[in-house]
């Protein structure tokens, strides 16, 4: 397989074992689903998910760098670098129908990393679920903060979205630890610039937590211009981190989107990733 020359700039090495990035529960599902976690959330996010999804699914959590078990592998700090090196590594489980879910900077990374994998493999997920954010294109609804001071960052982070750990206050060497990942995921959204592009032909579900304060249906509604297809908006009991409160509905949800999708297959019809890229 040939890779792009952009990826093997990242210092990413394509042949890594794909395991360090994706940690897939039932592999040989008939779909898997990859899950993009939020700011300084890892793949222990999305553990649980596969014991509440059918058979059928794969949930495959992806691990960025710079957290839990690759704490010491340096986080991404700009969006752009971090697809090229997940593409890589991605590429080699798109052998069957995959979906891609994100939860806010999550749902960022989704989208560009299934921009990227159509623009660089000719691959489509069967529909991309994105949750918690606002379409790219729309301006930042808050001021960036990655800039701040430790104890300034870390008293706005939990003013915006809260369900920080009162222990990352009391424990100078727990903050000193966990610190460098959150600023990191927070420059990395902070600094993302949208370039616009051709509207992805695949679906289209946005997610969203009726009390969320800054992410509501109009916000989630203009994703629409993103996709050629069917796109629908469904919201849940809960504020930004609704999954954490409404993660059963939300899962039924996935199922049925998904069920949907296979029944009645790809809309478009892309190149098998196995072959070599332009």
């Amino acid at each position: 397989m040939a890779f792009p020359a952009a990826w093997l700039e990242t210092g990413m090495n394509p042949a890594t074992p794909t395991h360090r990035w994706i940690r897939c529960q039932r592999p040989g599902a008939a779909v898997r689903l990859f899950c993009l976690p939020y700011a300084g959330g890892g793949a222990t996010v999305y553990r649980t998910w596969g014991a509440s999804l059918p058979a059928t699914i794969s949930v495959c959590p992806i691990q960025l760098p710079g957290r839990e078990d690759r704490l010491a592998d340096a986080p991404f700090t700009e969006l752009r670098p971090l697809v090229d090196a997940l593409a890589a590594a991605i590429v080699p489980s798109l052998d069957r129908p995959f979906a891609l879910f994100g939860h806010s900077m999550g749902a960022l990374i989704a989208y560009e990393l299934a921009r990227e994998l159509h623009r660089q493999a000719g691959v489509l997920p069967l529909r991309l679920f994105v949750s918690g954010r606002v379409a790219p294109h729309l301006p930042p609804y808050l001021p960036p903060i990655h800039h701040l001071p430790d104890e300034a960052f870390l008293a706005e982070l939990q003013r915006r979205y809260g369900g920080i750990p009162a222990l990352l206050w009391q424990e100078a060497e727990l903050r000193e630890l966990l610190l460098p990942q959150l600023r990191a995921d927070l420059t990395l959204v902070e600094t993302y610039a949208h370039a616009a592009s051709p509207p992805l032909p695949c679906a289209l579900t946005a997610f969203g937590g009726t009390d969320d304060k800054h992410v509501g249906r109009t916000s989630l509604a203009a994703w629409r211009d993103h996709v050629r297809d069917e796109i629908s908006v469904q919201m849940f009991e809960g504020g930004h981190f609704y999954l954490n409160h409404s993660q059963r509905p939300l899962l039924q949800a996935i199922a049925a989107a998904l069920g949907e999708s296979l029944r009645s297959g790809p809309s478009h019809a892309s190149r098998r990733p196995d072959t070599d890229f332009p």
